[in-house]
């Protein structure tokens, strides 16, 4: 097992000890069900050959079909394939969604190809994993650099090769062609919801909060936009890979968004009072931090000088090994990753659902459905947290453990 995954065991392992978990189970959930690896040749423009890798773990399908994103990134590995589809199977569960954990990968750069090259090696990933996906075995979706348009392909690749159009095999399509409203913003509108529901766990009033936001992607760009203009909290320092700005007054958020699309960063906004680095915003005084970019943003030694009352993990793991016991001896509210950034799952899940019927909802319904999830679960975890006076993200792990456990126990072991 390499570092990732047997960081994730251990965050497991804190939870199954606590509920005296049984160990068969436990085996069971230390290990993933299936792990497709694959090698791929594809055309390029020029005429010549490159052959890809691919990846798509299945980590457990005991409460349904397997779900989980598809990333394109150079750095794709085995092991971090893994440990995402490890980390999916508990944020569907603690979400109390039908799904088991999945996750894919290609091992590609996609800057440096056309995007006709793009399609072929969509196209061409997609066919090779066909034997272990569909819409009742596994429904992969969108993460790192994969789009609406990538979905489009892998769903018409499937629906070629079955004969008939299946517009259940993926979420994240474009709207229109089976996806769903409010699936751009959802990671967003769910960070934004239990940042929420966490201030006034903590006694706070989200309106009268500050807020600083690392990362200024999809979910660091919508959690930003919809806490300001929906819960009327006041973002003042955000930032993306070149560095972050700061605004004592808040910044306005739809007007940065604009500007990033035009300069393609926020680094040089000018109505920033300040620069500063990474680092620096996520040591502000702030009222609730949202680490909304890279694994591992948050050292041990970083976490020392934290002063947010409350973190929102927007990203996946962004609290390195050692990060959560400093934190939480001081107190700090952690919203763990498998709760804190479910929304995105939990509207492709209602994609799923949309597919199926062939029925599509309104916009306020997907966003008044995806509010209650959020809510929901955010209560039994809280429920979980005082029962076993533990951690968010224990309390978290446990509520999500009982449910694998209860499906595996109650299905047994086949044959």
């Amino acid at each position: 097992m390499g570092s990732i995954y047997e960081s994730a065991l251990e965050k497991f392992g804190k939870a199954a000890d606590l509920m005296k978990l049984d160990p068969g189970i436990r085996k069971i959930l230390e290990h993933p069900k299936r792990q497709l690896i694959v090698e791929f040749p594809v055309e390029m423009d020029d005429g010549s050959t490159e052959v890809f890798t691919g990846y798509r773990v299945q980590h457990n399908i005991a409460l349904g079909p397997a779900k989980g994103g598809v990333r394109y990134h150079p750095n794709v590995s085995l092991d971090e394939v893994k440990s995402l589809a490890f980390w999916m199977t508990f944020k569907c569960a603690v979400m109390g969604l039908p799904y088991g954990g999945a996750k894919g990968g290609v091992k590609i750069d996609p800057k440096k190809y056309s995007k006709k090259e793009i399609e072929r090696v969509s196209r061409r990933y997609f066919s090779e994993i066909s034997i272990i996906v569909g819409p009742d075995k596994d429904i992969p979706a969108p993460d790192v650099n994969t789009t609406p348009d990538i979905m489009a392909w892998f769903m018409d690749t499937y629906s070629m090769n079955v004969g008939y159009s299946s517009m259940g095999v993926v979420t994240g399509k474009p709207v229109g062609l089976g996806g769903s409203q409010g699936r751009t913003e959802a990671t967003g509108r769910g960070v934004s919801a239990v940042a929420a529901l966490g201030a006034k766990a903590k006694g706070m009033d989200i309106s009268k909060a500050t807020v600083a936001i690392e990362g200024f992607g999809n979910v660091g760009q919508y959690a930003a936009l919809l806490l300001s203009t929906e819960k009327g909290a006041k973002i003042v320092a955000l930032s993306d890979s070149r560095g972050a700005i700061y605004n004592s007054n808040g910044f306005d958020i739809k007007e940065l968004m604009q500007y990033k699309v035009e300069h393609g960063t926020i680094a040089d906004y000018p109505k920033a009072e300040s620069k500063m680095s990474n680092e620096d915003l996520k040591k502000l005084d702030v009222d609730i931090l949202v680490p909304a970019a890279l694994e591992n943003s948050i050292t041990p030694e970083l976490a020392k000088d934290v002063k947010a009352k409350i973190i929102v993990e927007g990203a996946n793991g962004p609290l390195a090994e050692g990060a959560d016991e400093v934190l939480n001896e001081k107190g700090i509210l952690i919203i763990p990753d498998i709760l804190a950034n479910a929304g995105g799952v939990t509207v492709s899940y209602f994609e799923w659902v949309q597919d199926l019927q062939s029925f599509f909802w309104k916009h306020e319904q997907v966003n008044e459905a995806l509010e209650e999830m959020m809510a929901n679960a955010f209560n039994e975890v809280w429920k979980a947290k005082e029962e076993y006076s533990t951690d968010m993200r224990t309390a978290a792990y446990i509520v999500a453990t009982n449910r694998v456990a209860f499906a595996t126990q109650k299905r047994g072991i086949y044959p």
